[in-house]
């Protein structure tokens, strides 16, 4: 695969396969369904049987089932949020069958909440889905908005006392800001707009522009490298210009995306991510090519493994197959398809309210 440098796209080229020619709609619904075979009678999506569960990756997973048409399913998981939702507006970090099993508050679990709502919504178009969900979204918000420092940047998590983290992450503020136009999409849907939270956005949007410095150091981290990127805070041009300045120290050509830039470990759901991004900024080419590889990681009943060591090709956690590996491909395919009425939501950021500009 050439690298990045040597193309020369605009942000709205569309040429390259659809994914119906890697995977029929028969392959997507059967990846769907190892989703909803592991949900548990309370709504909560683990990552595998037996496993435990985040706001994230659960909220990711219900997407996947809301863009196949598994509206039960999806809704299920929406209401255990509602019903674990703490009156501070948060959840804990990780949640088992029976409880808690981590009590950290992850800010950027507890914001893709937002995402999730307005993402079911598109779907949908179901208003009550909707109402019923914006008190949940709001407290939300409101809880990591909290953890707003002046310079713009959001700290990461507070302990389950309510101590705060004392650092920002670039990836975790970056997934919020996306979060919260979501959030303010839905709210201007509802006719509850949140002036407030339009500025937060902007001033998170223009530290992770401009001020580096203001994150934890995880240069390491395949998501630092694109999520400005696939959250929209990095686009056109500029967008293009990141993803391709790391390209080579990320990507292992014909494989995947590392997870962390020097171990020859490749997982599907960065690879999926990463596919989305280059979606965003007009690299179709690159994504349609990508999500080609993502293939190699799938389990015959369309589920897929979380990762592959190589050369040995041995996948990592041994034989782990999750269900937002699973999601995070049903969300790239709908992406490069445009299949449902969401697939622009973390590939088109015009589709979302503008990012106000601050002096």
């Amino acid at each position: 695969m050439s690298s990045p440098e040597s193309h020369n796209h605009s942000e709205t080229e569309l040429a390259g396969p659809s994914p119906a020619c890697i995977l029929s709609e028969t392959d997507l619904r059967q990846t769907a369904d190892s989703i909803a075979a592991w949900q548990l009678p309370n709504g909560m999506i683990p990552w595998f049987p037996g496993g435990h569960a985040d706001p994230w990756n659960h909220v990711e997973a219900a997407m996947a089932l809301s863009v196949m048409g598994r509206r039960a399913e999806a809704e299920r998981a929406y209401q255990w949020l509602a019903d674990y939702q703490r009156p501070d507006g948060a959840w804990h970090q990780y949640y088992v069958a029976d409880g808690v099993e981590q009590d950290k508050l992850d800010a950027n679990c507890v914001a893709y909440v937002a995402a999730g709502v307005w993402h079911h919504y598109l779907c949908t178009g179901d208003r009550g889905f909707l109402e019923s969900m914006w008190p949940v979204a709001q407290r939300a918000v409101d809880f990591v908005l909290d953890l707003q420092l002046p310079r713009g940047e959001i700290r990461w998590a507070r302990h389950a006392d309510g101590t705060p983290w004392s650092f920002a992450l670039l990836t975790g503020s970056s997934s919020i800001c996306h979060s919260l136009r979501a959030a303010i999409a839905a709210g201007e849907e509802l006719g509850n707009e949140r002036p407030d939270w339009e500025l937060s956005a902007a001033r998170l949007a223009d530290v992770i522009r401009t001020q580096p410095d203001a994150f934890a150091p995880k240069h390491r981290w395949a998501m630092d490298w694109y999520y400005p990127v696939l959250s929209g805070v990095v686009t056109g041009q500029e967008g293009r210009a990141l993803l391709a300045s790391r390209f080579d120290r990320f990507v292992m050509d014909g494989l995947g995306v590392r997870c962390v830039s020097d171990k020859p470990w490749v997982t599907a759901a960065e690879t999926c991510e990463c596919i989305i991004a280059h979606l965003g900024v007009g690299r179709r080419d690159i994504a349609s090519e990508m999500f080609e590889w993502v293939q190699d990681l799938r389990a015959d009943d369309g589920s897929y493994f979380t990762g592959m060591a190589h050369p040995e090709r041995t996948h990592f956690p041994a034989d782990e197959r999750t269900t937002y590996t699973a999601a995070a491909v049903i969300l790239a395919a709908d992406a490069l398809s445009g299949t449902s009425p969401a697939s622009t939501l973390f590939s088109n950021h015009h589709a979302l309210p503008e990012l106000i500009t601050i002096g």
